[in-house]
């Protein structure tokens, strides 16, 4: 159990570094807040719910679409999640497809066992999210954090100006926090000034970010013609990935023989749309022009796909960080304030990355109590 020198600890971000790194305090006793901005937990790996015309209900891993495990820390704690039915392997078969040719050709040899959350991909930080000890408030955008010196706490601001509460120790998983990205989206400076902490001075012109946009498509019938339920683009400047989601386990088929299909665009095709319209949310008809634009190179590979039951995009602006700015500790720690920053930006982008993060960032609370740092 965790001493009163700190027990009260802020998480900001429900991705799965966050996640990770709140249910490893919690468990160690810790009284654990996560800060959430978005309607729900999971970042890059939540789950649209969308709605069509008739009322039928439609679900889409949206962001991540599966992810591998390496290291053995990592191995051990997904074996958990999957002993307790929160992740399943997605077997299926993987190719590319070369626009050049117009063929799907490679597809995939190697034996990566590749993970999916079950019934969805947000399953996992959803579990994560609960427990004893732990108190998760979604829909609440982090403005400003301070440090209070003489009460060697933490204060918490919302984005309306409302006090959030004093906490002993900070967890910062949502890199947004210290990017120039919130002043241009929130007007505002970002809540969290890294210019006093030393080793820090690599976040004061924010991280490097790729963005995408995503279509997410419902078919009525398969798409039979399509061999591969995970496609790679070749020499396409708009395709990145393809992937069936309605082909991972546990999902439910609407309608009950058909497919919901995920693509991902490249990270040029998705700069040159948000250098014209900027990092405000995008328009309705900007979306709807991205989607018909993702969606005919679909078509264009020749495979026999059908129009859609329904087709919608969304973009992900800054979810996938371009490089890796701790890998060897993989995650920044300040002892004299209890801070730590963690997220896949730390180590690598991916979902073992962040992963890996978050059980760094528990392990350096852990160290500073002098409790177990096993997970």
């Amino acid at each position: 159990m965790a001493n009163s020198v700190m027990e009260k600890i802020a998480v900001i971000g429900s991705g799965i570094s966050g996640a990770v790194c709140a249910s490893i305090l919690a468990s160690k006793g810790i009284s654990v807040t996560i800060f959430e901005s978005g309607r729900g937990p999971g970042g890059r790996m939540s789950n649209r719910r969308e709605r069509m015309e008739d009322g039928t209900e439609l679900y889409f891993d949206h962001g991540v679409p599966y992810f591998t495990t390496s290291h053995d820390e990592v191995v051990k704690l997904v074996r958990s999640w999957e002993s307790r039915g929160l992740v399943a392997e997605w077997d299926v078969k993987f190719g590319a497809f070369d626009k050049r040719t117009n063929k799907l050709v490679e597809f995939e040899k190697d034996n990566t066992t590749k993970y999916v959350g079950v019934p969805a991909m947000n399953s996992i930080c959803k579990s994560l999210c609960q427990g004893d000890g732990m108190e998760a408030k979604f829909g609440v955008t982090v403005g400003k954090l301070n440090w209070i010196q003489d009460r060697t706490s933490w204060s918490l601001i919302g984005l309306d100006g409302k006090e959030l509460g004093q906490f002993d120790g900070v967890v910062a998983s949502d890199k947004n926090l210290v990017s120039p990205r919130f002043s241009e989206v929130h007007g505002i400076p970002p809540p969290l000034d890294v210019s006093p902490y030393r080793g820090f001075s690599v976040l004061s012109q924010g991280i490097p970010v790729q963005a995408c946009f995503a279509l997410m498509l419902a078919f009525s019938e398969p798409l039979s013609s399509v061999q591969a339920k995970g496609i790679s683009f070749q020499n396409s400047d708009i395709l990145r990935y393809a992937f069936c989601d309605s082909s991972k386990p546990s999902r439910s088929f609407i309608p009950p023989n058909g497919q919901s299909w995920v693509l991902h665009s490249t990270s040029e095709y998705a700069a040159s749309v948000i250098e014209k319209s900027g990092l405000k949310k995008p328009s309705n008809e900007i979306l709807s022009k991205v989607a018909d634009e993702l969606f005919q190179e679909f078509k264009a590979t020749g495979l026999n796909i059908p129009k859609p039951l329904f087709m919608k995009a969304h973009r992900w602006g800054s979810a996938f960080p371009a490089l890796a700015i701790s890998p060897e500790e993989k995650c920044l720690w300040d002892n004299d304030t209890k801070l730590a920053i963690c997220g896949d930006f730390c180590v690598s982008p991916n979902v073992e990355g962040a992963i890996l993060s978050g059980i760094a960032a528990a392990s350096k609370f852990s160290r500073s109590l002098k409790i177990s740092p096993g997970l």
